[in-house]
């Protein structure tokens, strides 16, 4: 399986947020700043800013862009978050 393995240079990703994305978002309620990188369920881990792929928050981000806005069904209720950056780092 290796030896099917792909290299991708960030550089030639496009805009959009997909797995691997490190993703800066705003609260629209609080305007707190956050910043999450979008990993597998084994590397999550939200104190460190690992937020897993399978999460709602996750799902919501995929395939969106900066400047997007995503609304996210939580425990507490709906939540709103605006997309400020993305980065494939």
């Amino acid at each position: 399986i290796l030896s099917l393995a792909e290299v991708i240079d960030p550089a030639t990703l496009s805009g959009t947020i997909k797995f691997g994305a490190t993703v800066t978002l705003v609260d629209e309620d609080t305007d707190e700043e956050k910043t999450y990188q979008i990993v597998g369920e084994p590397e999550a881990d939200l104190e460190k800013g690992k937020l897993n792929i399978k999460s709602p928050l996750a799902r919501a981000l995929i395939g969106k862009e900066e400047g997007d806005s995503v609304e996210v069904r939580t425990p507490g209720g709906e939540k709103g978050y605006e997309i400020l950056a993305i980065a494939f780092v």
